[in-house]
């Protein structure tokens, strides 16, 4: 307790000796939507000195000068030109314009992840997104397959490590958290298809344990959407394709006046396809998002979003390669077709930021989440039950609370800027009936496991950036508590709730070397908590396995239209016990090591035409085994995703985009191996102010490809034997689908 009360007395003072008594003071936003512009850059002549407008576009400067004249500049809008003066407030809308990687400026006092959030802003930009599946292909270095036809969260690959649906890698929206944390399935279980794509307004990414604000289940790296807060135009939009396939979107301004004051929206679409697989998929999801802002003074803002989703799926499971080469089934049918599940999420979010005239700013948010899941999967077939065979059903219902209170503020002294952040917050987790069974054809045969899960995460971290034209120094330290408690409804024994604390410290260091190089240190602990059954099983022993990691990058501009990142890293993680959630086991994992290159670039040929590229080189390897099996099943070690995008505010635009993944091993000695692709896909569009037609192509070369693939003892209803080999689910044919949209 401690040094609990160490950190909170600490992070108190800090932010208490943060207020910064600036004269000059303005905010940027959209001139169509009035929503701030976060990241935009403010060139101050007479100081020769460039600043970033903050969360809420706002900026300020200190300075003896009655007047100061300043160009502002943000991707996607027109550069503007004004003048400020000596305690006036000043608001500066920016008109939307062309993608110019011209505006792009390397600043030490944005920090060493502002420049992947511009990143992340021109791709949303380019690249039009089809589904929530798309969005998370958007994040350079992140790779992700399907293998539940669109009806499971996705398999997330990201700097050598298979996380699963979600282990390693942190995810949320608005800062509503998409993992669930001991879930039915599988540890930190990241379902995001309750996210519309086309309310998204920004992607902030970061690869690494390296950031204070993220904890739980940040270690490969934290995904954060976030959703428009007005829109500029209504939208109509029907989507049909192969396979049955359908969409309907619609999106409605619903206070199109006064967006000053306050704006609100209401967005919903609905899926259907049958897939391309022989036994139809059935799958149909519905998703409905709302989000009212209001100003309730000049300096109070509040913001209030509310979602519902409902998704249900028929699936073909993984297919043994034997059955396919033996001729008894075909690479798009199935052993056992009675596979699918559903699942629902309901969320409510409220965000309240109050800024003070010292500069001083605080922000509150209180979510709640309501989250049901079905599942059915066959993954051994007769391994265990030659009579009845394997299916297993795993669902649970979820009631999930959560709280932040976060202070921050800036103060400058000379050529200097101070900031500080310091915050506290708790997320609680009830599940009821977390459940896994044996089942037949979706008929309840017996429980393996059944109980309830509470979990409580608990935290507190404190942050402070100094910042100058050079050097960006940014110092963290996050304290983690946890409480995991399990009621075992299969067991009379009673096991006690148990306690545990993580404290994780984080270095940033960026040099701005000159205005078209940077370099950066990254260094930092972060974590992934086990699942609280395991926490229970293993009487609190190793149950907060640490990751330590460190980058070294290095940013350039060397012309106004190329945009280069380069990073060399490692990450090393702990001993960890894992939860099996299709046994019902558990498993120790051992210690692990991954070192790697990550490459990121951006060229702009023309006004219009642009060229993107991200490269991943990764070594994964278990330390505690002998070389030849050490390898780390499915950890990938080259992928790439990247196109060529034509991108025009009217008329034709679109693009051709590719996505690679090398041979990767799919057991621990390499004698199994998962097939890497290529694949390429395309987009047309043609848009007016009222109306956008187009059409989406996939896989246009029609590859045979497996999407998801797992090393699989398994044994099917006439062999006497089990086999051990590749499984997989197939990769989606030659796809298209044409969409017309209305905008009013």
């Amino acid at each position: 307790m401690k040094h609990k009360l160490f950190l909170i007395l600490t992070g108190i003072l800090l932010c208490s000796t943060l207020f910064a008594q600036t004269k000059f003071k303005g905010q940027v936003i959209d001139a169509l939507t009035k929503e701030p512009l976060e990241a935009a850059v403010i060139e101050i002549k007479e100081l020769n000195k460039n600043i970033l407008t903050d969360k809420q576009g706002n900026f300020s400067v200190a300075s003896s000068s009655e007047k100061l004249n300043l160009t502002i500049t943000s991707i996607g809008y027109t550069t503007k030109q004004t003048e400020i003066e000596n305690n006036k407030l000043i608001v500066v809308a920016l008109e939307r314009g062309n993608i110019n990687l011209k505006e792009i400026t390397l600043l030490s006092s944005g920090g060493a992840n502002a420049i992947f959030k511009t990143i992340s802003k021109i791709d949303l930009d380019l690249r039009p997104v089809k589904n929530s599946q798309e969005l998370m292909r958007l994040v350079p270095g992140l790779f992700v397959a399907q293998h539940a036809g669109g009806g499971k969260a996705e398999q997330i690959f990201l700097r050598g490590f298979d996380c699963d649906h979600g282990t390693d890698v942190q995810v949320s929206v608005d800062g509503l958290p998409v993992n669930m944390v001991s879930h039915a399935h599988g540890q930190g279980y990241a379902d995001s298809h309750f996210i519309i794509p086309e309310t998204v307004n920004n992607i902030d990414f970061g690869t690494g344990p390296y950031y204070t604000s993220h904890g739980n289940l940040n270690t490969a790296g934290y995904v954060s959407f976030s959703t428009f807060n007005a829109i500029d135009k209504s939208r109509v939009q029907i989507e049909a394709g192969r396979f049955n396939t359908f969409r309907t979107l619609a999106i409605l301004d619903l206070l199109k006046k006064d967006k000053v004051k306050q704006s609100a929206y209401l967005a919903g679409e609905f899926n259907y396809t049958d897939g391309a697989t022989i036994s139809k998929q059935n799958f149909n999801r519905i998703n409905i998002f709302g989000k009212y802002n209001l100003a309730i003074t000049e300096n109070t803002k509040l913001s209030f979003s509310a979602s519902t989703f409902k998704s249900k799926w028929d699936a073909s499971g993984q297919v043994p390669t034997r059955a396919v080469e033996s001729g008894m089934i075909d690479r798009f049918g199935s052993i056992d077709p009675s596979e699918g599940g559903n699942t629902s999420r309901y969320n409510a979010n409220l965000i309240v930021n109050h800024s003070f005239n010292n500069g001083l700013n605080w922000e509150n948010q209180a979510y709640y989440s309501r989250y049901k899941f079905n599942l059915y999967s066959d993954f051994t077939f007769f391994f265990n039950d030659p009579v009845n065979g394997d299916k297993i059903n795993q669902k649970e219902a979820r009631n999930i609370f959560g709280y932040l209170s976060k202070l921050s503020s800036k103060k400058n002294y000379n050529d200097w800027t101070i900031t500080g952040t310091c915050a506290a917050g708790i997320r609680y987790d009830a599940t009821q009936n977390t459940t896994l069974a044996h089942v037949v054809k979706r008929e309840f045969l017996e429980n393996i496991k059944l109980g309830n899960l509470r979990e409580v995460n608990a935290f507190v971290f404190i942050e402070k950036q100094i910042s100058n034209r050079k050097w960006n120094i940014n110092v963290g330290l996050r304290d983690d508590y946890f409480n995991n408690s399990y009621f075992d409804k299969l067991s009379s024994n009673p096991s006690p709730s148990r306690n545990k604390t993580i404290i994780s410290p984080k270095l940033n260091i960026q040099y701005s070397i000159s205005k078209s190089t940077q370099v950066y240190v990254k260094a930092g602990k972060g974590f992934h908590s086990n699942d609280t059954r395991v926490v229970v099983a293993n009487s609190g022993s190793q149950i907060l396995p640490a990751a330590y990691g460190a980058d070294l990058g290095i940013i350039l501009k060397p012309t106004d239209k190329l945009l280069l990142n380069v990073a060399a890293w490692y990450l090393y993680l702990q001993q960890e016990f894992v939860y099996v959630g299709d046994e019902g086991i558990i498993k120790p994992s051992g210690k692990t090591r991954r070192t790697g290159v990550d490459i990121i670039g951006r060229y702009q040929f023309t006004d219009h035409l642009f060229a993107t590229v991200n490269i991943n080189l990764t070594k994964p390897r278990s330390i505690d085994e002998p070389k030849g099996q050490n390898y780390i099943p499915l950890a990938p070690a080259v992928t790439s995703v990247g196109g060529l995008f034509y991108k025009a505010k009217q008329g034709f635009n679109g693009g051709l985009s590719y996505r690679y993944i090398k041979d990767w091993p799919a057991s621990e000695d390499n004698s199994v191996i998962a097939k890497g692709y290529f694949l390429l896909d395309g987009t047309i569009n043609y848009s007016k102010p009222k109306y956008e037609i187009g059409i989406t192509l996939e896989n246009i070369f029609n590859k045979q490809w497996n999407e998801a693939q797992f090393d699989t003892e398994t044994r099917l209803k006439n062999e006497t034997n089990p086999v051990s080999e590749l499984h997989f689910t197939p990769g989606i044919p030659f796809f298209f689908k044409v969409k017309f949209a209305v905008l009013f």
